[in-house]
């Protein structure tokens, strides 16, 4: 294979998988449409070209990285996680195969719409990836990589959470180099970018910027810089959206910075459910530090108070 050309559509992996058209592309790979040949059905191969145009060491690494990945997934049964059918050698590389998506992603659909994906979807959407990174979760994965190019939005109306490429599981050691940030910064959560270690609030607060994205067409805290965007995740509040509607305080609760202050997988559930409802959720009320309250509402009795912070010791002048 000339690799300046790259791969080439009626390539046949492994004596099964013959690749067709691109499906996608990465910074880290493609992902082709292809046929299997033996199980005559339609599968979808990643491809990591990374690794043709590094060095031998940063290529072993990214090779450690897919085979992680296909045993991640290996590791979740959930109907909302993208089945890994089989991990292939060719061309010195692992190729990944995997369940074939009849649909866009959601950073796909949201340009699409020019970002207004109806507040109510958005949070249908927001709900099945939850119910993904509840089972990813619960087998010990984190994802680390949540965000619209990784929610596959079939057109039968499912909703499946794709490239676990990143993914850390529990009991592995870790592939990555001290000091290296692996996902796309934007929606990698505080403490990850802080250095610290990430949960699974890290990935419900990538949740967080993937919904606002969804609603508002742009990501929260994108910046012109990868240091200025790092900054923005550790230091700035998001602008409030404006179209997210009943969700709003849902993105707002799992968008703050400490994890200990989002709410939980449980509790992010029953919000979503009461948005997708289109009713406000009250209880995410609790999960916003400061809240604006209108002398209507007091007189109507129908304000929430914030949850209460750390006391502040009185100054020098009180």
């Amino acid at each position: 294979m000339d690799r300046s050309q790259g791969t080439e559509a009626g390539l046949l992996l492994a004596g099964r998988y013959r690749l067709g058209d691109v499906l996608g592309r990465g910074g880290m790979g493609k992902v082709w449409r292809a046929h299997d040949e033996v199980l005559h059905r339609t599968v979808a191969v990643k491809e990591l070209t990374a690794g043709l145009y590094v060095a031998e060491s940063d290529r072993i690494v990214l090779h450690q990285r897919t085979q992680k990945e296909a045993r991640a997934a290996a590791r979740i049964t959930h109907p909302g996680v993208v089945t890994v059918h089989d991990v292939v050698e060719y061309d010195n590389r692992p190729w990944i195969v995997m369940q074939y998506v009849d649909g866009p992603s959601l950073a796909d659909r949201a340009k699409e719409s020019g970002g207004e994906i109806e507040a109510r979807e958005a949070a249908r959407i927001g709900l099945h990836v939850l119910g993904a990174l509840r089972a990813a979760h619960g087998a010990g994965v984190l994802h680390r990589d949540v965000k619209p190019g990784n929610v596959l939005l079939a057109r039968d109306g499912r909703v499946l959470l794709t490239d676990f490429g990143i993914a850390a599981i529990e009991g592995d050691s870790t592939i990555t180099r001290t000091g290296e940030l692996v996902g796309s910064i934007d929606y990698l959560a505080p403490e990850r970018v802080r250095g610290g270690d990430p949960g699974p609030a890290s990935d419900l607060w990538s949740l967080g910027a993937t919904l606002y994205t969804a609603v508002e067409g742009r990501s929260p805290f994108r910046r012109t810089s990868p240091i200025s965007t790092m900054q923005a995740v550790v230091t700035e509040e998001p602008p409030p959206p404006a179209r997210a509607g009943a969700l709003a305080p849902v993105i707002t609760a799992l968008l703050r910075k400490e994890p200990a202050d989002r709410p939980s997988a449980e509790e992010t559930e029953r919000m979503l459910l009461e948005a997708m409802e289109g009713r406000a959720p009250r209880a995410a009320q609790a999960f916003i530090p400061t809240q604006q309250v209108s002398e209507e509402m007091l007189r109507g009795g129908t304000a929430v108070l914030p949850r209460p912070g750390p006391a502040v010791p009185p100054g020098p002048g009180a």
